[in-house]
């Protein structure tokens, strides 16, 4: 099955959908992203007013330093970074309402090192057995670049943290889980909504599900919300 938005959090959004723009763009090519927003949006234009998704992944190259910054600070400061070279690349025209979505998750290993996705086996390898039997801390960086039909433009960036155990992993399930595709793809090595690969190497998590998945709805929503009554009172 796919990852979808809860009832719950569709409704929540309803009461505020026709202060959305039509234009919402998605920056981000993740097809978890995708799926969860659009199971979000898609029920209410029948209900409401249609809402275009379109899909626009970011070209940022996701190299800034990581010294000194948290990595929570880190996810937040990437999806900003990706979110604004979709908005002046593909937002240019002052009187026109677009909604730019953007988001960067990361793992944070227990050591307290930054896990983005791995590049090779042996790479691979090593997330594994930091992660292994151990909690770790996924954050999602997420930002909202609003603007409105009279050109004005707010932004607002949050992170959302979910803490992760893994079970512990022998080097036999190590070795055949990094021969897989699964890890090359995902901030960390693994992604929890795989049945039967990623998902089966977490033991439990504390806060949001969705969060590691790669978007955290609840408080995208709350989010968005709070951003659409900014722009009511500029």
């Amino acid at each position: 099955g796919g990852v979808l938005a809860s009832l719950a959090q569709i409704m929540s959004l309803l009461p505020h959908l026709h202060r959305l723009p039509s234009r919402v763009i998605l920056a981000s090519a993740s097809p978890r992203r995708r799926e969860l927003l659009s199971s979000l949006l898609s029920p209410l234009p029948a209900l409401v007013k249609g809402i275009n998704l379109e899909i626009i992944p970011s070209t940022f190259a996701e190299n800034l330093s990581k010294d000194g910054k948290t990595a929570a600070a880190y996810a937040r400061l990437t999806a900003s970074a990706k979110g604004k070279e979709v908005f002046d690349r593909c937002c240019g025209e002052k009187d026109k309402a677009v909604l730019v979505i953007s988001a960067d998750t990361v793992v944070e290993s227990p050591a307290g090192d930054v896990l983005e996705k791995p590049s090779n086996k042996q790479h691979a390898t090593s997330m594994m057995q930091q992660l292994s039997g151990e909690w770790h801390a996924v954050h999602t960086g997420v930002c909202l670049m609003l603007q409105s039909s009279s050109g004005n433009m707010i932004e607002t960036t949050f992170s959302t943290t979910t803490k992760v155990r893994f079970a512990q992993l022998s080097p036999e399930v190590i070795d055949a889980y990094t021969d897989t595709v699964e890890p090359y793809d995902k901030a960390g090595g693994y992604g929890i909504q795989t049945a039967g690969l990623g998902g089966s190497l977490v033991e439990e998590i504390e806060g949001c599900y969705f969060n590691v998945v790669g978007f955290p709805i609840r408080s995208f929503v709350q989010a968005l919300i709070e951003l659409l009554d900014k722009v009511k009172d500029k």
